[in-house]
C-alpha cells in the first residue's frame, strides 16, 4: 500500500529502514547524519510525528535526530499484532532489541542520548539500563523510572480492591490489557477522530481537572483520586470515559498545539492499523511472566546520565505512587534533576515544544 506523505515542518524527512529484528521501521529525522545521535521515542497513541515540533530546534543545535514509529505502530511493518499472537515481542528488552537493530541499521554503534515519552520513557529507561554501552544517556519524560521490579514478585490485589469500592473501578493499564480494548477505541460511537480530541484534551493542561499531587499510597481509596482516564469507572470503556471531556467547537478552534489538521495525522494512521499494537505494550507490562523476567536487574540502578520532564499538569508523573521519589532518590545512579513545565500536561514536548527543547538542551549541554 502506498501512503501519502506527511505534512511534515521543514527539516524533517521520511523514510523507512530494514532492521534485522524483520521490522521496516518508518523514522523521521532530522540534522546532519555526522552529528551525535538523538533517538526519540513516542507514547501512545502516538506516533514518530508526535516529535515534529522538538526536532528541528534539535537539529539546528547540532545533533542528528531520529523519531522511529515504534513496533506497532504507524508506518513500522513486521510485527504481529494480533491478540492471541507471540505477546513476547513486545516485551520490554524486544522493544530494546528492536532499537539496537534499528541503530546498527542506521550505521551507528552508539546513541548519544535516548528520549522517551509516556511508554516511551520505558523503553528509553530499560535500553540504557541493558544497553548502557550503546544508551550514553537519557531524558525521561512523563513516566518516571522506578527501578527495576523486586525478585519477589507481590500478589497484585489492587484491581480487586478497586472493582469493591462503593463506586466500583478499574485501572486503565487492566482495561488495556483486554480483548475488547482496541476495537472500543476503533469503533468509537463518536467517531475515532472525535474519540482521539477528547483523549488529548482530557490529559492536557487545557482541560481544568488536570492539577497532580502526590497520591499517599497505592491503595484504591488513593487510587480512585487520579482522572477517570487512569482509574476508569468499571462498566465504562475508554471512549465513553473521555466523551464527558469533548472539548468544545470553540476550544478545538483554539487549540492550537494540536490543530485539526494534526489531529487527522493520529486519526487517519490508527484508523489504519488499529490499536492494538500499542495495547500489546501495556498487556507485557500487566503480565507477572515479563515483569519477572525484568527482575534480573532488581537492585540494579540506572548508571547513565538521566534527566526528567514533565508538565506541571501532567499526573503521568504521579500516577503511580512513590515512582516519581523513587526515581530521584536512587533508581538512577546519576540523576541529573527534574523539570516540570508550565502550561503543559501530559503531551509536553507538544504542549511545550520551546521549554521542552530549552531542557533536553541544557541537559546534553
Amino acid at each position: 500500500m502506498t501512503l501519502a506523505p506527511l505534512s511534515l515542518p521543514v527539516g524533517i524527512s521520511s523514510r523507512y529502514v530494514e532492521t534485522a529484528t524483520g521490522l521496516t521501521m518508518h523514522v523521521l529525522e532530522a540534522g546532519a547524519r555526522d552529528r551525535p545521535l538523538l533517538l526519540l521515542l513516542h507514547g501512545f497513541p502516538e506516533l514518530a510525528f508526535s516529535w515534529r515540533k522538538v526536532m528541528p530546534a534539535l537539529a539546528e543545535a547540532g545533533f542528528w535526530v531520529v523519531a522511529p514509529d515504534q513496533r506497532g505502530y504507524g508506518r513500522t511493518t513486521g510485527y504481529d499484532a494480533d491478540y492471541d499472537g507471540d505477546l513476547s515481542a513486545f516485551a520490554l528488552p524486544s522493544l530494546v532489541r528492536d532499537l539496537l537493530a534499528l541503530v546498527r541499521a542506521i550505521g551507528r554503534d552508539r546513541v548519544h542520548c535516548v528520549i522517551g515519552h509516556d511508554f516511551g520513557s520505558s523503553v528509553a529507561a530499560w535500553s540504557t539500563q541493558i544497553r548502557p554501552d550503546v544508551f550514553h544517556r537519557a531524558v525521561l519524560m512523563s513516566a518516571p523510572f522506578s527501578g527495576p521490579p523486586d525478585l519477589e514478585i507481590p500478589v497484585d490485589d489492587i484491581h480487586f480492591e478497586l472493582a469493591a469500592m462503593p463506586r466500583p473501578r478499574k485501572h486503565y493499564k487492566q482495561y488495556y490489557s483486554t480483548r475488547a480494548a482496541a476495537g472500543d477505541m476503533q469503533s468509537a460511537p463518536q467517531g475515532l477522530h472525535a474519540f482521539l480530541r477528547a483523549y488529548f484534551h482530557h490529559k492536557s493542561a487545557d482541560w481544568p481537572g488536570n492539577c497532580p499531587y502526590p497520591l499517599a499510597s497505592a491503595t484504591a481509596e488513593e487510587l480512585a483520586k487520579l482522572p477517570t482516564y487512569y482509574v476508569m469507572d468499571i462498566d465504562a470503556n475508554m471512549p465513553t470515559t473521555v466523551s464527558s471531556a469533548m472539548p468544545s467547537v470553540a476550544e478545538i478552534a483554539d487549540c492550537h498545539w494540536l490543530p485539526d489538521s494534526a489531529l487527522s495525522v493520529y486519526s487517519a494512521e490508527f484508523s489504519r492499523t488499529g490499536f492494538q499494537g500499542g495495547l500489546q505494550w501495556y498487556r507485557c507490562g500487566t503480565d507477572p511472566r515479563f515483569r519477572r523476567d525484568l527482575s534480573v536487574y532488581a537492585g540494579q540502578p540506572i548508571k547513565v546520565p538521566v534527566c526528567f520532564i514533565a508538565g506541571s499538569s501532567d499526573w503521568g508523573y504521579r500516577q503511580t505512587p512513590g515512582a516519581f521519589e523513587r526515581m530521584e532518590a536512587g533508581a538512577c545512579a546519576d540523576y541529573r534533576g527534574s523539570f516540570l513545565i508550565k502550561g503543559a500536561g501530559h503531551w509536553v514536548q507538544q504542549e511545550q515544544p520551546e521549554a521542552t527543547v530549552n531542557q533536553i538542551l541544557w541537559f546534553l549541554n
